[in-house]
């Protein structure tokens, strides 16, 4: 499940401009969209830059591409069909060297 790649401390603001703060909340937010009509909108996400500010931080820039599904009776929002995201990622090294 997508909640479990993130760290527990994350912060999400999302294309309406919710902002999530915690695994937690980003785990609840996602059952809650994927028992909605919102389960027949995808994304996809484009990798445009990547710059590593250390050797286990990387700062990943990407534009995310929303295709909504859903039926035209269903009320769709003005949502953007295309924004842009930040990513943080972090190296968490394990006992075992890697």
């Amino acid at each position: 499940m997508l909640p479990a790649l993130h760290a527990a401390n994350l912060v999400i603001v999302n294309l309406a401009g919710r902002r999530l703060f915690g695994r937690a909340a980003f785990a609840s937010a996602m059952a809650e969209a994927l028992s909605s009509s919102i389960k027949d909108i995808r994304t996809s996400l484009e990798v445009d830059d990547i710059r590593f500010t250390t050797p286990d931080v990387a700062i990943v820039s990407l534009t995310k591409t929303v295709y909504d599904e859903r039926s035209e009776a269903e009320d769709s929002s003005e949502l953007p069909s295309v924004g842009v995201m930040t990513y943080v990622l972090t190296r968490v090294r394990t006992g075992s060297g890697t």
